[in-house]
């Protein structure tokens, strides 16, 4: 009787067992698609990364001649200034990627961390902002834009525009734009910047940093928010989709979020170099930066507070490091006006002030859940 029972109890941990196994089987196959997508596909990206740490046949496979590469991005200028940085010791060229229809963000921008003047007046710093475009989108629209373009820049004289269209998908050209334009009329920019123009740039901590790198004289300088290992996006519904074969590896090489970063003028040059012999079809412009700057042996530096695609939380010790944050279009006038008052750096001097910000960024930036905009490893910088 006593093993009969134990039988019993054995036949139903077996049961129990095989309907566990069934169903743990049935999510993995109704869900596999997802987990293929998020988990395998950095897992071989994270693999190669680590392991095999090479991009040298990538850049192989893209090599192309450099009058093939010409035809893929030489584009007419409808909007230059050639003379912008002439007789001028330029500490920063800054590039604003913005479609023509964002009038009103690059308004915004030329108000607040764009001003060139204010940089000059109150930083005592050469920053040169240029705006870069294409021609609108909607070709029933584009000469309506155009014109405004033209009234545009007649006011403020910082438009550089080529014909193609202006698309997520031509971001790649429009990166090769802004290296084509510094190496022709730029060139002794002692940094150069690409940026999106819903970014905020603390222009004070910026310009100080930029100096501080210059007096050491760096050379081979690339940083910002960098992205190691990342695997491409196979799914078609994703803007960023890639097809494998467009790019059939499993990992991007280490690059910075296009959002924005910085390089040093030899970097510049270099990029621009690599931009001449590259397919540039790859339309995700940070990852063909990558796939340059590693042609060039450049190497991408993280900074902690150079953000990714999330907004920085809005508090003066967060204001005193902050260089960058992504995503402000309405609120860029009052976070300029915060983020440069005086009394940030009151609340972060001294002893007390320094464990005080400590504390409240370690609360701010080191939460459980992922938060992108800079690490918890900022807290403590």
């Amino acid at each position: 009787c006593r093993m009969f029972l134990n039988f019993r109890k054995v036949r139903k941990w077996k049961c129990m067992q095989l309907m566990t196994t069934c169903f743990i089987v049935s999510i993995v196959t109704i869900c596999w698609e997802h987990l293929d997508h998020k988990v395998v596909s950095h897992m071989k990206s994270y693999s190669y990364r680590y392991l095999v740490n090479s991009y040298n046949f990538v850049n192989k496979s893209m090599v192309i001649s450099l009058e093939e590469a010409e035809s893929l991005h030489n584009y007419p200028y409808l909007i230059n200034h050639e003379g912008k940085c002439q007789k001028q010791n330029v500490l920063l060229l800054l590039f604003v990627k913005s479609p023509p229809e964002n009038v009103n963000r690059r308004r915004s921008i030329r108000s607040t961390w764009g001003n060139e003047t204010y940089i000059q007046a109150q930083l005592r710093a050469t920053v040169k902002v240029v705006f870069v475009l294409g021609v609108h989108r909607n070709p029933l629209q584009r000469e309506r834009f155009q014109k405004e373009l033209l009234e545009e820049d007649s006011t403020h004289g910082d438009l550089v525009q080529q014909g193609f269209v202006d698309a997520f998908h031509n971001l790649t050209i429009k990166l090769i734009l802004q290296f084509k334009w510094a190496h022709s009329f730029c060139g002794h920019a002692r940094f150069v910047m690409s940026a999106d123009d819903d970014i905020f740039v603390h222009m004070p901590n910026l310009v100080g940093y930029l100096r501080e790198m210059e007096h050491r004289g760096v050379q081979g300088f690339w940083i910002g928010r960098v992205h190691r290992g990342a695997p491409p996006i196979r799914r078609k519904d994703s803007k960023y989709y890639v097809p494998y074969e467009m790019y059939q590896w499993s990992s991007y090489p280490d690059y910075t979020a296009g959002a924005g970063y910085v390089v040093s003028g030899d970097v510049a040059e270099k990029i621009y170099q690599a931009s001449r012999t590259l397919n540039a079809t790859l339309y995700i412009d940070d990852v063909f930066m990558g796939i340059c700057a590693v042609k060039m042996g450049v190497a991408a530096q993280e900074h902690v507070f150079f953000s990714g695609e999330g907004k920085a939380p809005y508090h003066k010790c967060i204001f005193d490091k902050m260089m960058t944050s992504h995503g402000h279009v309405e609120d860029i006038h009052y976070l300029w006006k915060e983020a440069t008052n005086l009394e940030v750096k009151h609340t972060s001097s001294g002893i007390i002030g320094k464990l005080y910000c400590t504390a409240v960024k370690l609360y701010l930036l080191c939460k459980p859940y992922h938060f992108n905009t800079y690490p918890c490893k900022a807290a403590f910088s």
